[in-house]
């Protein structure tokens, strides 16, 4: 039927044949072979699918039961993999570790959707159809970002979100931790950051403009052991976990905890809480040497627990008001011989960018650090990464300046957006962005691939910012479908059929989600439980 079997992968496959023969027999007489590099795999398929194996040393031809093999491949391109399905085998090849674990995917999307459930009927058996599948992604970079500072998401969500973007095929997790309105990572040198930084009073409910407030205390953090669980567990899927330390902006919980860090010669700073509302705070880090040493320790603490290469800085959003009144900051622009506010930004995301890379680490930041200019001295390093949001102009301008870009923009891959026009639509978020809208993005702008500069897109990554969703429920609302779409894009390449997408989405990967037990939002609308009416959203209707 359509929509199942070998035509039902999501993401597309790059080449998919239907092989003669019965099907390969998985029950509880099928034994896991794996060879050392795929050790890992095996163990993820052992401990997290509901797919039976025969107890045994996981030799290939012991006993007669039926087996599946995973082998490394040094032909095949990192991440890429191969799947041949016979009768009596199911061989997954890759190019590394990680391209088997893809594999694995696809072969779980070759069962029902019952195979995604976190346990099984005893003494099932599945049928998976004979094949061949040759595979390999489109960009390295296939993320998505959650935004834990607004609302915060204990750890078993993180675990959850994990293993869906892992069924996804998706391998970077943009771990947002710090903001205006919370800290979320336990910082042993400053315990004060979740002390007093991880907590507010109260919340705004919906928009900045709604008039609705929940008056009671949120807040929330993860312990380094937590953050070095959600890291080997991502690691497991082959995933890597990048954190957002944001500075100089978005900083008010920081500077709630440890006043000396703001603006003290402008601002009573001793009198300021972790902000209750949303947008944009006007608190900025001072920029002085003490706050600098200040962030360097933070970050010794988040490179001891994140391995990830690349170390995201934010760098958005920073009014400079401040700042212009600030006679320290003055004084630091005059010391530096820089042009103005915006250069002294500019000179702060320089300083913790060298500092990075010379521990060996990238700096990633959203695209306005590159606002400011380079004329009051050297730029960013080459290894700098630019997550271009403001639309794909920002990354464009990255590339051709000689940087790696990771495309975000914000009226594409918000997925906080609003996803249809209309009054059902929970607190509905700016511009909308639909399910065809994602599937419809290309990463690669032409003026870049037509200046032969194309591979300066490392990938795509879409944003869930959580102002307006408090809980998992309203996070898997608005992250799902449309992740599926990113995903295909990300995996597969922009241009595929959206028909054929939706065919493929509707058919099977959708009771996929609700084996799963995501709260997805249906393609013809929310469900009633899914609707906040009263609750105002951007624009006011």
């Amino acid at each position: 039927m359509p929509g199942t079997g070998l035509v039902s992968l999501v993401p597309r496959a790059r080449e998919v044949q239907e092989a003669d023969g019965p099907p390969f027999v998985w029950d509880t007489d099928t034994a896991l072979v794996a060879e050392p590099a795929a050790h890992g795999v095996a163990r993820w398929l052992r401990g997290h699918t509901v797919l039976p194996f025969r107890e045994g040393d996981g030799v290939a031809g012991a006993g007669a039961g039926t087996t599946v093999e995973l082998r490394i491949d040094d032909g095949l391109d990192a991440e890429g993999y191969r799947l041949d399905v016979t009768p009596t085998r199911v061989l997954i090849e890759g190019g590394d570790a990680a391209g088997i674990f893809w594999g694995a995917q696809t072969l779980r999307q070759l069962l029902p959707p019952a195979a995604f459930r976190r346990a099984g009927r005893p003494g099932r058996e599945w049928h998976v159809p004979c094949c061949h599948i040759e595979d390999a992604p489109r960009f390295g970079w296939r993320g998505m970002m959650l935004d834990v500072a607004r609302h915060f998401t204990p750890k078993d969500g993180v675990l959850r979100l994990l293993d869906q973007l892992a069924a996804h095929k998706l391998n970077v997790f943009h771990f947002h931790l710090t903001d205006d309105q919370g800290w979320r990572m336990d910082i042993r040198r400053y315990p004060q950051l979740t002390g007093a930084g991880a907590w507010r009073p109260r919340t705004r409910v919906g928009h900045r403009a709604s008039p609705l407030w929940d008056e009671r205390r949120h807040g929330g953090y993860y312990t380094q052991d937590d953050l070095r669980e959600i890291v080997a567990y991502a690691a497991e899927r082959h995933i890597t976990v990048v954190p957002e330390i944001e500075l100089p902006g978005h900083s008010q919980a920081a500077i709630a905890a440890y006043p000396d860090l703001g603006s003290t010669d402008v601002v009573d700073t001793a009198a300021l809480g972790v902000w209750t509302d949303w947008g944009v705070s006007p608190h900025l880090l001072a920029p002085t040497d003490d706050v600098l040493r200040f962030y360097e320790h933070v970050l010794d603490e988040v490179l001891d627990v994140f391995p990830s290469p690349y170390i995201h800085i934010g760098g958005d959003e920073t009014p400079k008001e401040e700042w212009r009144a600030s006679a320290v900051a003055q004084a630091r622009i005059a010391q530096e011989g820089l042009r103005d506010e915006d250069a002294l930004q500019a000179w702060m995301v320089r300083h913790f960018d060298r500092w990075l890379a010379a521990r060996g680490r990238r700096l990633v930041g959203w695209d306005e650090i590159l606002d400011g200019g380079t004329l009051e001295g050297p730029g960013l390093t080459p290894g700098a990464v630019v997550s271009s949001w403001r639309g794909t102009d920002g990354g464009a301008a990255a590339a051709e300046a000689g940087h790696d870009v990771v495309m975000c923009p914000e009226h594409e891959l918000y997925l906080d957006r609003r996803q249809a026009p209309g009054p059902d639509e929970p607190v509905p978020l700016g511009r909308v962005a639909t399910l065809r809208d994602v599937y419809a993005f290309s990463p690669v702008p032409q003026r870049l691939a037509a200046a032969g500069r194309g591979e300066r897109v490392l990938g795509i990554q879409a944003n869930m910012w959580t102002e307006c969703a408090e809980s998992t429920q309203r996070v898997d609302y608005q992250v799902f479908p449309r992740l599926a779409a990113l995903a295909e894009v990300a995996w597969s390449g922009s241009g595929g059929s959206y028909d054929d997408f939706v065919e493929r989405l509707v058919g099977a990967h959708l009771p996929r989600l609700d084996a799963a037990g995501v709260e997805y939002r249906p393609l013809d609308g929310p469900r009633p439980w899914q609707q906040r009416p009263g609750i105002p959203g951007r624009p006011l209707d």
